[in-house]
């Protein structure tokens, strides 16, 4: 749909309770190609917030492994093309931001315990030199 409808449609702000829809491009760690997908996130100050899942299934996604390998993406929103780098969330930062997670999501600890491992809280942190950088949080 995104494709199709030139960036129109597909794409939604976070608003209350509800997550909104970004499409993330990084780089492939084995390709360098560009690749991209559709993501849910909130907004925390000028950050993006999301999590590295798979449907719930055990394998981390391919997006989270490239920006593991290549950290600088670019993220479409419904205003523009934002270049982040990102970050899994450690600490304090992941269980404020686990918790804002959870009121979103109230069933995201039931989901979170099909996975044998931890699921990362990804931040998507505006690019040092980029207007949203200058921002702060």
């Amino acid at each position: 749909m995104l494709r199709r409808s030139g960036g129109r449609v597909g794409l939604s702000r976070p608003r209350g309770s509800r997550y909104g829809m970004l499409r993330l491009t990084t780089v492939g760690r084995r390709t360098g190609q560009q690749r991209s997908v559709i993501l849910g996130y909130f907004e925390d100050g000028a950050n993006l917030v999301s999590l590295a899942m798979n449907g719930w299934g055990e394998p981390e996604p391919a997006w989270w492994l490239n920006l593991q390998a290549h950290p600088d993406a670019t993220v479409d929103l419904v205003d523009g093309t934002r270049p982040v780098r990102a970050h899994a969330a450690t600490g304090d930062e992941r269980s404020r931001l686990w918790a804002r997670w959870r009121e979103i999501d109230k069933n995201l600890d039931g989901y979170a315990a099909r996975r044998s491992s931890e699921t990362a809280v990804v931040v998507l942190v505006p690019r040092p030199g980029t207007s949203e950088a200058s921002r702060g949080t």
